[in-house]
């Protein structure tokens, strides 16, 4: 209920106060009147009185016609814009009593029954003794009005942040209309400015002027959205380049009656592409040049080293006499292991230089597959054995089972596999494999109870130099290379390598070959 300053007029001795003095007579049948709108209706005195009032003023306001007596105008309102009001009515009656414009329009807050804000918007008007007031809620207006302000906004900053703006052209006209954002891209004032398809012409590159006209010729014609790109050249200078996309807007007959869209400034995108581009193109380039010398290198590397290891052999054999001291034969074997570890990192770089090079041809056929199992299990049984590590091989091909295949290569996919499981699996753990055949393939399975591959990891785990993770590979040497290799030869003789791991379960690698090699 609200507190209105009654005690700012004089209560009037009966219930209807109307009906003392010379108002009911001097308004015959306002009352009816006033009822026959929705909007907010009074009638008041030359002193801001209320006279008479609808029941929409009353219902907003939550009270009843006797609470209203002896109320004026400016008490509906809040004790700031009272003043403000009371000024206003003045003003109006001096305007009509000197035959000057007796109305007036002006926006108020108010608070209804249930204390929320609402403003109205109200014109009154002089009439003698009288002032007629009219208010319309426009409070959903109002929220309307704001949020719509706040949403263009947003979508100013939107678009500077995207560094775009909005277009519209509509068919006919010489000009188009852009938002702020599009003045900003083209570097040009929009006060200055008047963007129309000739003055965009001096602008874009000639290159582009063509493509960019029988896009929109296209586009009309089809009735199509369209993107097309651009370089444009600022009068400063500057080179920017600009990305359009666009629709048709359609009449009621389905004829185009205007084209809009959005224009983004793409100079930072293609600039940082094209470095992108040349640097990937500068790491191929290099990467190339290595990889082909490399595989160019093949003989020179491995020949000193073969030497090396050699010798090293006959003096740790003391083939022509004995030493003199122990020390020298230790010495031989720690050169012959070194030089042997050495020439098998080689070995891997230069193979995986190889396949990359494209230069690495198989020499293909008829390999029998048990033998190259059984032949890759006595190259890991040494060491296996020292560890504890079982190797169980079920034998489930036939001596004969035969494929199409490079004897070499076969033999180096088993025993990287095989080297593997055996490196990373724990003592007196246990290496299984099985293989079966199919009709036109053969599958090849090593499972292992060692440390495992950790599930992020398997994806990229036959990637060059790819290491499972330090706290895994810190203890057991190698290149990294192994499994790249593997599957390059596997993927080279047309099968699969799958592998599947669990940490601290083991891991599981299958090799799938085809028993035929097709041109």
């Amino acid at each position: 209920m609200f507190n209105f300053a009654r005690s700012l007029a004089k209560k009037a001795d009966s219930q209807n106060w109307l009906q003392d003095n010379t108002s009911t007579s001097a308004l015959p049948g306002s009352k009816p009147f006033l009822e026959m709108s929705q909007d907010l209706m009074l009638i008041l005195d030359s002193n801001g009185t209320i006279l008479q009032s609808n029941k929409s003023l009353l219902s907003m306001l939550g009270t009843e016609p006797n609470n209203l007596d002896g109320a004026t105008f400016a008490s509906l309102f809040n004790e700031a814009d009272r003043a403000i009001i009371r000024e206003t009515i003045q003003t109006m009656q001096n305007n009509a009593a000197s035959m000057r414009s007796p109305s007036v329009t002006f926006e108020t807050s108010m608070t209804d029954d249930k204390g929320s804000p609402r403003w109205i918007a109200w014109q009154a008007s002089g009439q003698g003794a009288y002032t007629y007031c009219i208010g319309r809620d426009i409070t959903d207006i109002k929220h309307q009005h704001n949020a719509l302000i706040l949403h263009e906004k947003q979508l100013r900053e939107a678009e500077s942040i995207g560094r775009l703006g909005r277009w519209t052209w509509h068919v006919g006209q010489e000009t188009i209309d852009w938002s702020e954002q599009i003045y900003r891209i083209w570097g040009v004032n929009a006060e200055t400015f008047t963007p129309s398809f000739a003055a965009i012409y001096e602008m874009v590159h000639e290159d582009d002027q063509d493509r960019m006209d029988q896009t929109l010729q296209r586009a009309l014609i089809n009735q199509n959205d369209f993107d097309v790109d651009f370089a444009i050249t600022l009068r400063n200078g500057e080179q920017r380049y600009i990305r359009c996309d666009g629709r048709c807007a359609l009449d009621s007959e389905g004829s185009v009656i205007a084209l809009y869209g959005i224009m983004q400034d793409m100079t930072q995108h293609m600039l940082h592409e094209r470095d992108l581009r040349a640097a990937k193109e500068a790491a191929e380039h290099a990467y190339a040049a290595k990889t082909q010398f490399l595989a160019n290198m093949s003989h020179e590397l491995r020949t000193p080293l073969n030497a090396i290891i050699g010798f090293s052999e006959m003096i740790e054999s003391q083939m022509f006499g004995p030493l003199g001291s122990e020390k020298y034969a230790e010495y031989a074997t720690d050169i012959r292991q070194s030089g042997g570890y050495l020439l098998d990192l080689i070995s891997d770089i230069l193979d995986m230089s190889k396949i990359e090079a494209g230069k690495y041809e198989l020499d293909l056929e008829e390999v029998q597959i048990n033998a190259i199992v059984e032949n890759a299990i006595k190259m890991v049984k040494a060491r296996a054995q020292e560890t504890g590590i079982t190797i169980n091989t079920p034998k489930t091909f036939n001596d004969n089972t035969q494929i199409i295949a490079d004897r070499r290569a076969c033999l180096q996919i088993m025993l990287n596999i095989l080297s593997n499981a055996v490196k990373f699996t724990r003592k007196n753990g246990q290496i299984d494999i099985t293989c079966t055949a199919a009709k036109e393939t053969i599958t090849i399975q090593i499972r292992d109870t060692g440390i495992g591959i950790p599930a992020n990891k398997l994806a990229t785990i036959t990637n060059p130099f790819e290491q499972v993770s330090p706290h895994h590979t810190r203890n057991h040497e190698g290149s990294g290379l192994g499994l790249a290799i593997t599957k390059e030869l596997v993927n080279m003789h047309g099968g699969t390598l799958m592998i599947e791991s669990q940490i601290n379960v083991g891991t599981n690698v299958t090799i799938t070959l085809p028993t035929e090699q097709h041109s």
